[in-house]
């Protein structure tokens, strides 16, 4: 099978390293200069502690050449960048079939990934795949499960076929929307939960926000189309659990510098130099509530706290407060 990924990022390097083990035949896109090069030679991935590329796994920056010939395109670019590249993909795509990797949903519109390859491309080939996953733990064949959301049989067939082994275990579901919401919302619950990290709270009120923050993804869920159930997935109650209590996550590590009150000046280094998709699902969540007038506390306080002074302490009087 011929694969292409868009995105040479941790993750879209971790799932070219799962189709390789596969046997399929991968080849990765980036359009960014100093990746390529770094990649092209030297083939070490010095955000995945130096993980040295099989030479099976080919590095492109010809965006043509890894989509065309091929029986499956994987996303795995940033969410603010997921329309421009369903545009530029789009003369090169005849039958094949599409995975979103990409967690996130688009600023101003709040479409889904799969809402905006469905525009932009005109195909109904699409998948999305979320769950429990670090890239770093794929790259070392840890036993991780992710969620499938697809509406097409044949694209779950070819799906599977890529990435399911050993280490790796897919649960396929129709709802698509809810798998792609869960993937993105989890981001978001991430900061507050790196915030109560950081205000040095013990295990007992994690949990208790953790158990919450179900109840409030789960009526967000049913509130963009989804189904509640999908909360118990991979995608939800797994990809929640890893992401609001491990510091790999970049998300929570931004919110515990909030939480500890680390210095503005650290704040914003970390923020200028890591990609935190929590903070863009954020400002996409919260304009949804503002334009349809539908109220989401936890959105609300989260927000606020971020980008309006508001003292962390005050989740724990959201906490408390909440029926």
């Amino acid at each position: 099978m011929k694969i292409g990924i868009l995105g040479a990022g941790a993750y879209g390097i971790a799932l070219a390293s799962v189709i390789n083990k596969n046997h399929g035949e991968v080849e990765v896109w980036t359009p960014i200069a100093n990746e390529y090069n770094e990649l092209i030679q030297t083939r070490i991935v010095k955000k995945l502690n130096n993980y040295e590329l099989p030479n099976s796994i080919k590095i492109s920056n010809n965006l043509k050449q890894v989509c065309q010939n091929k029986e499956l395109i994987v996303i795995a670019v940033p969410a603010k960048f997921l329309s421009e590249v369903a545009k530029q993909i789009k003369p090169y795509i005849q039958n094949q079939h599409i995975c979103i990797a990409t967690k996130g949903m688009e600023n101003n519109t709040c479409r889904f990934g799969h809402e905006i390859i469905r525009h932009e491309i005109n195909t109904d080939k699409i998948g999305a795949i979320s769950g429990p996953t670090f890239a770093i733990d794929m790259i070392n064949n840890v036993t991780v499960g992710l969620a499938l959301g697809t509406k097409n049989n044949e694209t779950s067939n070819i799906i599977k076929k890529a990435f399911c082994n050993d280490f790796l275990k897919l649960r396929t579901t129709k709802d698509i929307t809810g798998v792609e919401f869960c993937g993105s919302i989890k981001n978001v619950i991430a900061l507050a939960a790196g915030m109560i990290d950081g205000m040095k709270l013990p295990e007992s009120t994690k949990a208790m926000f953790i158990t919450e923050s179900l109840h409030d993804v789960s009526e967000l869920l049913e509130i963009f189309g989804g189904n509640k159930k999908t909360i118990m997935s991979f995608a939800g109650f797994g990809d929640l659990l890893l992401t609001c209590t491990s510091p790999k996550s970049r998300n929570f590590v931004f919110g515990r510098l909030i939480g500890e009150k680390a210095s503005l000046e650290e704040i914003k280094n970390y923020r200028e130099n890591t990609t935190i998709e929590g903070l863009y699902t954020l400002d996409s969540v919260y304009n949804f509530s503002i334009n349809k007038n539908i109220s989401m506390p936890i959105i609300d306080i989260i927000y606020n706290i971020i980008y309006n002074d508001q003292k962390p302490e005050s989740l724990l009087n959201f906490l408390i407060k909440k029926h």
